[in-house]
């Protein structure tokens, strides 16, 4: 439980500063011709949101069991061709 608090008072905080640091990068942007919006954020944005449950986060499973723990020994990646 109280590694569970710790994790989310870390995200909470994480979260807070994030937010200052885009508003800085947005007021910032050197370019004004191509200027920064919030759009430009959205992925770190779901890494950061990822951080409540690793399992859930972009790119990231922990179901997935490593060879030694009976899981795969080998995942094919690429696309079979097409006939």
């Amino acid at each position: 439980m109280d590694n569970e608090d710790e994790r989310r008072r870390f995200i909470s905080e994480l979260w807070q500063r994030f937010e200052q640091l885009q508003a800085w990068a947005v007021e910032n942007w050197p370019d004004k011709d191509n200027p920064l919006s919030s759009a430009d954020f959205v992925e770190s944005r779901k890494e950061i949101l990822g951080l409540r449950n690793p399992a859930q986060a972009p790119g990231g499973s922990s179901s997935e069991r490593e060879p030694e723990q009976g899981g795969a020994q080998y995942i094919d990646l690429n696309p079979a061709p097409w006939p």
